[in-house]
């Protein structure tokens, strides 16, 4: 998403400015307006401009090549938990932040909350405050404090918080258990590979030339791969390395990201898992955010963002279009093609019985379900696969290694 800066005026007339990250001018618009203030002048910075033209890359620095995240989801979710017990207890906002930001392990949450902090003593509301962090703090994180500073639940707008977070870092940490097994194995086999082509093949490519024998195809491409490797090594180390940031810098891209996140729920074996987890998330966070008293059209724009998926945004923007333009949700999610029957039935229920949110909640539920089942089971799906690349190692080697020496062993036999 593109930087804009914006110029405004809150509901008391005073004047504010800052940065907010958003698709176009218009989504900047309307989180201005969901924080009552009115935009005087919006703006695209010039850094934001040049990398979405695909000139520049200011907004991507080393710590996003790398994969790491400006806030750990651990810091989010005490934050949330230790504020709502705050708010519960009656401690004001402006001291309960100040206290979250002496009290706080994580040097960058610190360096925020002290902003925030300093943007509270100038007149600012909490949303507007979080908004300019917009890489700490989602839009959905923003939305949900807004409406829970306009009704007076700002307590139990971060307990919703905490328990969305809460459920996300689980679903984080059981993917991760599930592909543990795998990625030792994976981990396991190239070192092997390494392993080989620095000491075994050599070793055996010296005896097999000392004794002048005459080599099976196999073995000449197992010692020649290894020769290969032994004198071009650190161009294959860095020829590795680019193509791993290259990966990540085009990934980071509008279009590097909406093919991968297309192509990623095609995957074989795992893809209908992140299917399902990005829907038990959607409707999630769409059910928080009704239950808040968000506008449905409203809440379909933030959760699109809280999905984390280019691909799925796309299909989620077009229900919130369907039903702005007079369907319902139900027909919208029809066309949409991302729910399973039983799931369309309940929404049916949900807007029949106005417990939209309610029905969402379960749907969100059935979909966890489903993904703590596909989970359990994953090991034991991708073991096969697994076995059938270690099976193909063996047999590489065998072919390679072992069958002249037989050959050798058999001559001297006959002799």
């Amino acid at each position: 998403m593109a930087a804009f800066k914006y110029i405004g005026r809150n509901a008391q007339g005073a004047q504010i400015k800052g940065v907010i990250e958003a698709a176009n001018s218009a989504a900047v618009a309307e989180q201005l307006s969901r924080q009552q203030v009115i935009p005087i002048s919006i703006e695209q910075t010039k850094s934001s401009a040049k990398s979405v033209d695909g000139v520049g890359s200011a907004n991507i620095d080393i710590g996003e090549l790398l994969g790491f995240s400006p806030i750990a989801l651990d810091d989010l979710i005490v934050l949330c938990r230790q504020m709502y017990a705050l708010m519960r207890s009656g401690v004001p906002i402006l001291r309960a932040i100040n206290g979250l930001a002496e009290s706080t392990t994580s040097p960058k949450l610190r360096e925020v909350l002290s902003e925030i902090t300093t943007q509270l003593e100038g007149g600012y509301a909490l949303s507007t405050a979080l908004n300019q962090h917009p890489k700490v703090f989602s839009p959905l994180f923003v939305a949900i404090i807004h409406v829970g500073e306009n009704t007076g639940q700002l307590d139990n707008s971060f307990l919703k918080l905490a328990t969305y977070f809460e459920r996300e870092q689980e679903t984080r940490k059981r993917i991760k258990a599930a592909m543990r097994y795998p990625s030792f194995v994976i981990s396991a086999i190239l070192v092997a590979i390494v392993i080989l082509n620095i000491f075994v093949i050599p070793t055996f490519a010296n005896m097999f030339a000392k004794l002048g024998a005459d080599l099976p195809l196999a073995t000449k491409i197992l010692i020649n791969s290894s020769e290969f490797f032994l004198d071009y090594w650190p161009y294959l180390l860095i020829g590795t390395l680019l193509i791993i940031f290259g990966v990540r810098y085009y990934l980071r891209t509008e279009k590097g990201k909406f093919m991968w996140d297309k192509r990623k729920l095609k995957l074989p074996v795992v893809g209908s898992v992140i299917e399902r987890s990005i829907l038990s998330r959607f409707t999630h966070s769409f059910s928080i955010v009704l239950r808040a008293g968000v506008p449905m059209t409203t809440g379909l724009s933030l959760v699109a963002d809280a999905v984390d998926n280019d691909y799925m945004r796309d299909k989620i923007l077009t229900i919130r279009s369907g039903i702005e333009g007079g369907d319902s949700l139900l027909r919208t999610a029809v066309s949409s093609e991302l729910f399973t029957s039983l799931v369309l039935q309940m929404i049916a229920v949900g807007e029949e019985t106005g417990r939209v949110d309610e029905l969402l909640e379960e749907v969100g539920d059935y979909y966890e379900r489903e993904v703590d089942y596909d989970l359990s089971t994953l090991t034991a799906r991708i073991e096969p696969i697994l076995l059938v690349v270690v099976a193909g190692m063996v047999l590489v080697l065998a072919l390679g290694i072992f069958t002249p020496m037989w050959d050798m062993a058999s001559a001297f036999q006959g002799n």
